[in-house]
């Protein structure tokens, strides 16, 4: 089985990208949808505890909690502390079953991929991108979105630059759906040949 590592900045278009390989199949274990449902459910109240005020009503409201970090950036590293095993509990169970069914090829899609050293836990890196003043443009358009939390995003994410050049396919989207999704097929296309090639299952 090859395990895709998905990755990308902010407003790359990683989140779309992995929804179109999810529409040719292959299974996709979203870190994002994970914290989602985590913060709704067994992380909230270990969240309340370590940032008071912040799941009033047992469900992390996500504003609330960025308030917060951003008033004081040292509080991620104990937020990540919380979540990060977690959602390697919930990786490690979407694995073993997608291995189970005897899966070709999986997908995880993780934001921080190279920054949370999960690039060990992967077999392909697959890196989102596009231009800078297209990615700003997606990013400023979003609700709530500022220029300074903007900034504090990218100040703790990989430059795109260095994710290009440690990955083995980059999808470019900044030419439309239709591009992007011409070049997810070919990777599916190039990643099924080599798998059985290999009979890989790492």
């Amino acid at each position: 089985m090859i395990i895709i590592g998905l990755t990308g900045s902010i407003g790359m278009g990683k989140s779309t990208t992995a929804e179109m390989f999810q529409s040719m199949g292959i299974p996709v274990n979203s870190a994002d949808a994970v914290v989602h449902q985590l913060y709704e459910g067994e992380a909230a109240p270990l969240i309340e505890e370590a940032f008071p005020g912040t799941a009033p009503d047992g469900v992390v409201d996500r504003q609330l909690l960025s308030q917060q970090l951003m008033a004081a950036p040292e509080g991620f590293a104990r937020l990540e502390g919380i979540i990060h095993p977690l959602v390697r509990a919930r990786e490690q169970d979407f694995i073993a079953r997608a291995r189970a069914r005897g899966e070709p090829i999986i997908v995880l899609d993780i934001p921080l991929l190279f920054e949370t050293g999960a690039v060990d836990r992967v077999d392909v890196i697959v890196v989102v991108s596009c231009a800078p003043e297209i990615q700003r443009e997606r990013v400023l358009a979003r609700p709530g979105m500022t220029e300074e939390k903007f900034v504090a995003i990218l100040a703790r994410q990989t430059p795109d630059a260095e994710k290009r050049a440690r990955a083995d396919y980059v999808i470019d989207t900044g030419n439309g759906l239709d591009g992007a999704r011409q070049q997810v097929a070919d990777i599916v296309e190039d990643l099924t040949r080599a798998e059985k090639r290999s009979g890989h299952d790492a």
